[in-house]
């Protein structure tokens, strides 16, 4: 089974770190200077309360009944049960009105009669309870299943999106957005089924109140003008309330979460206390918050409580003033009695109904801004197949005329030309921000040039399909990225066929052989988080190795060895040499003992080649790399930045 194009990249090394940083830009975050703090919170706290206040949104609904279409079927039987259900409610009290008033009229006394009710109240009572039974039954299998379409759905599409928008997004927000907020959906579902039970209950109850009596069914349901009027004033108030708690929620949720994720440097720098104090400041908002909107919350049921005794007490009284003078009967009495205990039920329901909707409101925008989210990079309908599986290509990596940048108006990368022939190995350096990792994400395709073509085997990488360039094009980076899973499974990550003797014959070319050996497990011995049981450099082993078992005809070492020991660096390189023999190189790399090594060596400045040619042809040359060489660092990264900027000045003139 074919996986997506960016699960296999990972297969080769997780995606590396954009080269500026980006904050998401989405429908609920502003991006704004320290000046405009203030307008902007005012910003944020509106767009809040308009997420997190509306119980009911078109939109969110018209697309989460696009996920309940394909079971409408089952939907359609459960709103029958719930009809089924909602009438056998109905009856109950009108089946006990004509016990009363039909088989226990004293002087009448119809035994027969009175059976004839009792059985039909056991058969109202069955269809009651299994049309209670059912609705549950499926309406828990339904959502079950939209619930899992939608996560796969999300899925899908996080796996189709361009590294453009993953730079951008904290993995956090995408992750809650993947759990809580497609989860807070069974509640809305849910909530969908009762909601309809509540509504029909009610219209039914009005509806036989006047069917029995104008009158009375007038003078009870008065009381439900004073509700109105009550939650009118409430409505608003409890509103803010709500989206308070749930701002609250937000940022200690956040301050919780980058505090643990940080845990080392806040030990580290003896911040404790301090993050403490301020963690407590920010609990004590919610909890105020959470328990302003409890009072909210909670100060609808007495006030229902307090009507229905009311209305009660307006039937007690006006009914059975009625029935003394026989213009009422006193099982319609009796029936009113239940009806009304009955009819503020579903109100009192529809009022504690209404935060969930509110959450479920919510949940639904947050999911559906991701599945809007547009896939930049795409095949075209007629993409090529770059080679064949298993087959090499002409491994030739070219750049007609390149220019590239992350935000419109502001280039990374400034009309860029350059060939690798097949088997070269080719060394990019240069200052910081000069566009070294841009370029080699441009032959991955995770972008989209804006000018000019990157071809990879004689074809515009627009052209072919991104499975197949990825199955030629693999990349170790200097951050290793190992999943919580065997060191066996690790290595042949995208290679599922790859056998034992394979992954360990890739081991043994890196020198990750003896330390896996000694682990107790050997290859069986299974990572914690992001390999978190290994040192840097073993994780970092391990990746060369998943690189060889990868097999790709095209490898980007994108500061591969930054992370790695001098004398780590030194073991590996002759394995790095056995890795390239026969590939197509591109390197990334600031160590001058790896970037002497290659066929030849382009220097990058300000997104534009400044110099091109090998180390000895590039001393000779006298330029910017002569300059940085000669301050014999071991590093460019160890060099300061002024030097840099002089050597670069000096260049220039």
């Amino acid at each position: 089974m074919m996986r997506s194009t960016w699960v296999w990249r990972l297969c080769v090394t997780a995606r590396s770190p954009a080269e500026q940083n980006r904050a998401l830009m989405s429908a609920t975050q502003i991006n704004t200077p320290a000046a405009g703090i203030a307008d902007a919170n005012r910003r944020q706290e509106e767009t809040d309360e308009r997420i997190f206040g509306a119980a009911f949104d078109g939109h969110v609904i018209r697309r989460f009944i696009g996920y309940m279409r394909p079971y409408r079927a089952g939907l359609m039987l459960a709103a029958v049960c719930v009809v089924l259900f909602t009438a056998s409610q109905l009856m109950i009290p009108l089946v006990i009105r004509a016990a009363i008033d039909k088989a226990l009229v004293p002087g009448i006394m119809d035994a027969g009669l009175l059976t004839t009710i009792a059985l039909a109240f056991a058969a109202i009572i069955s269809v009651n309870a299994l049309a209670s039974l059912g609705q549950e039954i499926i309406v828990g299998k339904t959502g079950e299943r939209i619930l899992f379409d939608l996560r796969r759905a999300m899925y899908a599409h996080l796996q189709r999106l361009s590294m453009s928008f993953m730079d951008q997004t904290e993995v956090g927000r995408l992750m809650s957005r993947l759990q809580g907020d497609v989860g807070a959906l069974q509640e809305f579902l849910d909530t969908l089924v009762t909601t309809l039970g509540d509504v029909l209950l009610l219209i039914g109850i009005v509806t036989v109140l006047l069917m029995l009596n104008v009158k009375l069914a007038m003078l009870t349901l008065s009381v439900v003008l004073i509700l109105l009027i009550v939650r009118m004033i409430w409505l608003p108030r409890a509103r803010k309330a709500f989206v308070r708690a749930r701002q609250t929620s937000s940022i200690v949720n956040g301050a919780l979460a980058e505090n643990i994720n940080g845990v080392r440097t806040v030990q580290e720098m003896t911040r404790e206390k301090v993050n403490f104090v301020r963690f407590e400041k920010k609990a004590h908002d919610y909890l105020n918050a959470t328990r302003r909107a409890a009072k909210f919350s909670t100060a609808m049921a007495p006030i229902v409580d307090t009507l229905t005794g009311a209305a009660l007490g307006i039937v007690v009284y006006v009914g059975g003033t009625m029935v003394l003078d026989n213009t009422l009967e006193l099982g319609v009495m009796v029936a009113f009695i239940f009806y009304v205990q009955r009819f503020f039920d579903p109100i009192r329901s529809l009022t504690t109904q209404y935060s969930v909707m509110q959450r479920a409101m919510a949940s639904g925008q947050r999911i559906f801004e991701v599945l809007d989210v547009p896939v930049e990079v795409v095949d075209k309908p007629a993409a090529i197949e770059l080679g064949h599986i298993d087959a090499t290509i002409d491994a030739t990596i070219e750049f007609r005329n390149v220019t590239f940048g992350y935000y419109p108006g502001q280039p990374v990368l400034k009309n860029i030309s350059f060939t690798v022939k097949p088997g070269e190995v080719v060394a990019l350096v240069g200052p910081t921000g000069s566009g070294k990792t841009s370029t080699t994400s441009l032959i991955h395709r995770f972008y989209d040039v804006w000018e000019g073509e990157v071809r990879v085997g004689g074809h515009d990488v627009r052209d072919v399909t991104q499975h197949s360039l990825g199955r030629h094009v693999g990349m170790v980076l200097q951050e290793p990225f190992l999943f919580t899973d065997t060191i066996f499974e690790n290595i042949r990550y995208c290679s599922e066929h790859a056998t034992r003797e394979d992954v360990m014959n890739a081991a043994q070319v890196v020198g990750a052989h003896e330390f896996i050996m000694r682990l107790p497990q050997g290859y069986d011995t299974r990572l914690e988080q992001r390999g978190g049981n290994l040192s840097l450099g073993q994780r970092q082993l391990l990746s060369f190795a998943r690189a060889i078992v990868a097999n790709t005809d095209i490898l980007i070492l994108d500061e591969a060895t930054a992370s790695i020991d001098s004398y780590t660096e030194r073991a590996i390189q002759t394995a790095l040499v056995r890795l390239l023999q026969g590939r197509t190189g591109v390197v990334i790399a600031h160590r001058l003992a790896t970037v002497r090594k290659a066929d030849r060596i382009i220097v990058l400045q300000d997104g534009r080649i400044v110099e091109s040619g090998a180390h000895h042809e590039l001393l000779r040359g006298r330029g910017l790399y002569h300059r940085l060489y000669s301050m014999n660092y071991a590093s460019f990264d160890d060099i300061p930045e002024d030097l840099i900027r002089a050597a670069v000045a000096q260049t220039s003139t």
